[in-house]
């Protein structure tokens, strides 16, 4: 059994208090456990700010760039090891497993290449200049610079290694140290990771550390130039927002939460076309790809009236027929859940839609053996308005077919009645169609995936989240943005207005600096 320890204050700590243990969630085994107390929350931000974040202002973005790299290089030498661990404690199969590591070493090398453009600088514009007076002698330029903070950074269970990585790829491009908290189900890939990356010298002492357990008293101690950047549940988030030392200091927060997400067929989509096929496909991978425990999955099937039988009958035979099982046999397509709690969340909340939708696959009853499982659940709403469809969230392999008239209004409405989301996916190819749905959702949702039939076979589906484009979306998806390119970086830096002789600004400090 494996005891996690803490890496602050450049050393691997024990915790302390009651241990929580750590499950492989297709078996039950215990196979370690985590210690919420022992860590020196003071001393561990000291640390960062004094010894990790002086270092890493004095690199260029240039080398942060080579060392984001390097840490990519180095997970991926270890894909298979942290492929075991994936399957073992956070019941991933094997294509999830690689699905969260290849996103995590993706995006590290995806900023990689960004900040090498940026090259031996150390501030960045932030677009062009503008004349201030009656000539262009008085000129202003706004310009990016690195906080002298720490980013705290709370991590969900479901990606334990993507979710970090992505944080970790822009604030340390940014210039700023990160303290990593891992999400207690699957801790023992985040621990994994961590230890290669202390043990790797890649990253400068005091830029990385690493917490197994309980942070709450951290954010009491946290300061103007510090941020939060939280993924998880909305009831947590509000916690975090409502904490009153990050309200009284300013503290920086950036949170991701609650996504009842969409997924919208067109009224023009034709049985045995290309976009059909398509929806249908992306419908059962969300449903299905990590047992359905992704941020990004869909809940919500919305399709025209005529279209449900057909629609319902194609995803029933598509998820009856998903091989569920030990997540590491070849064979297997969908695994656990990640702990016994959520199991028990999901079930609860199966039972809670089937007063509002009929269950046409799957349902909450427990499955034979031991294990977290849950089998793949459709359900079809009796009444498209019931408030129960576009208020829960179950973070599980489960959605519901909600029908609508085939009217864009009418979907528009239905759809925003989630309350801000992080995505949501349309399937038409008719642009009388398309372009007042997308205008209609889009300030309710932080990304809007389109497909049509010159996508089929040519786009990643509308749960991957790609580091060129934002993640995060308004309301109860928690308010915040992540990624997104340069953008990523927005948390981690201050921008500043400098005025002054343009001859003197526009050199030092314009637009020409940047490439």
């Amino acid at each position: 059994m494996i005891a996690l320890s803490n890496y602050v204050g450049g050393s691997w700590n024990a915790g302390s208090g009651d241990a929580k243990s750590l499950h492989n969630p297709a078996t039950e085994e215990i196979l370690g456990e985590v210690r919420p107390g022992g860590v020196d929350f003071a001393a561990a931000l000291h640390h960062a700010r004094e010894k990790g974040g002086p270092a890493l202002r004095a690199m260029t973005f240039g080398e942060r760039a080579a060392m984001l790299k390097a840490l990519s290089k180095k997970l991926h030498e270890h894909r298979d090891e942290l492929i075991e661990i994936s399957g073992s404690n956070g019941g991933n199969t094997r294509g999830d497993a690689k699905f969260d590591l290849d996103g995590a070493t993706g995006t590290l090398a995806w900023y990689a290449q960004l900040g090498a453009g940026y090259g031996d600088r150390r501030h960045l514009a932030d677009g062009e200049g503008a004349q201030l007076g009656r000539t262009a002698r008085f000129w202003g330029q706004h310009i990016l610079t690195t906080r002298p903070g720490v980013a705290v950074h709370i991590n969900a269970f479901n990606f334990p290694a993507w979710g970090m990585g992505e944080k970790m790829a822009c604030a340390l491009l940014a210039g700023v140290p990160v303290v990593e908290k891992a999400g207690t189900p699957s801790a023992l890939l985040a621990y994994r990771i961590a230890q290669l990356v202390v043990e790797s010298g890649i990253v400068p002492e005091g830029a990385f550390q690493f917490i197994g357990g309980s942070i709450t008293g951290m954010l009491d101690l946290l300061g103007p130039m510090d941020t939060v950047a939280f993924t998880g549940s909305a009831v947590t988030a509000a916690l975090i927002r409502g904490n009153k030392n990050l309200i009284a200091r300013n503290v920086r927060i950036n949170l991701e939460a609650d996504s009842i997400n969409s997924a919208i067929l067109g009224p023009d989509a034709e049985e045995g076309g290309d976009t059909l096929e398509q929806f249908l496909g992306n419908v059962t991978v969300d449903m299905t790809q990590k047992a359905g425990q992704k941020c990004t999955a869909v809940r919500r099937i919305f399709v025209p009236e005529a279209m449900v039988g057909m629609v319902a009958e194609a995803l029933v035979e598509r998820l009856r027929s998903t091989k569920i099982g030990a997540p590491l046999e070849a064979e297997t397509r969908m695994g656990p859940v990640a702990s016994a709690a959520q199991l028990r969340d999901v079930r609860a909340g199966i039972d809670r839609l089937t007063e509002v939708a009929e269950v046409l696959t799957g349902g909450s009853a427990p499955m034979s053996g031991p294990g977290y499982f849950v089998a793949p659940t459709l359900l079809r709403a009796k009444d498209p308005a019931a408030p129960v469809l576009h208020e829960l969230e179950v973070f599980g392999p489960c959605a519901t077919i909600v029908p609508y008239s085939g009217k864009v209004e009418e979907v528009v409405d239905l759809c925003n009645r989630g309350g801000g989301g992080l995505v949501a996916s349309a399937y038409s190819d008719d642009r009388k169609f398309l372009e007042p749905l997308v205008h209609g959702i889009a300030p309710w949702h932080g990304r809007v995936w389109v497909g049509s039939e010159k996508t089929h076979g040519q786009a990643l589906g509308p749960g991957a989240v790609l580091p060129a484009t934002i993640h995060g979306g308004p309301g109860r998806a928690g308010g915040g943005e992540e990624l997104g390119g340069l953008r990523g970086l927005m948390p981690y830096m201050q921008r500043t207005a400098i005025q002054g002789d343009r001859a003197i600004i526009g050199r030092a400090f314009g637009d020409e600096t940047n490439p």
